[in-house]
């Protein structure tokens, strides 16, 4: 079965990635699909968050990556998906997460929604809270993959706002 898992990943932190590796195993293929949100003022384009994602995701050959804009439960219908996968870090992601599943099933009712929790040591991260981190010169090594604290520092870096 083939599962969609989306968001804007600004950027994919390790939470992301415990949700991917995990829901990789589960399906027999995973898209993780990076939302072109316009109403978004994101730090990274689509294109570089699609390329830090396909660097720390090259160990796990299920998974591809895609971009989309629109629609998530549209772009999972399109796809062929059978289930988009959502990931909740605590308990107050499931109010939100809750209305949008019952909305995407009143859309597509073929499209299942599966929670998973993050593992508990990243149930506070948030791409946000890595950004501000970051943007400080904070320490984020345990909290992204390689190539996204590598991009975050390049990135503040170019635009005068790290300290370290």
């Amino acid at each position: 079965m083939l599962a969609v898992y989306p968001g804007s990943f600004d950027p994919i932190t390790n939470g992301h990635m415990d949700i991917i590796r995990r829901a990789a195993a589960l399906f027999d293929q995973l898209i993780v699909a990076v939302l072109e949100n316009p109403t978004k003022k994101p730090l990274f384009t689509v294109e570089e968050r699609k390329w830090m994602i396909k660097e720390s995701i090259k160990d796990i050959p299920n998974v591809q990556v895609d971009s989309f804009h629109g629609l998530t439960v549209e772009y999972a219908r399109q796809k062929g998906a059978g289930v988009l996968v959502r990931g909740l870090r605590a308990i107050s992601d499931f109010e939100f997460e809750f209305q949008l599943a019952a909305m995407n099933h009143k859309l597509h009712p073929e499209v299942e929604a599966v929670f998973m929790m993050t593992n508990t040591k990243y149930s506070f991260l948030s791409s946000s809270a890595i950004k501000e981190a970051a943007s400080f010169g904070g320490c984020i090594r345990d909290l992204v993959p390689p190539i996204v604290e590598e991009q975050l520092k390049k990135k503040f870096s170019e635009l005068g706002r790290a300290n370290k």
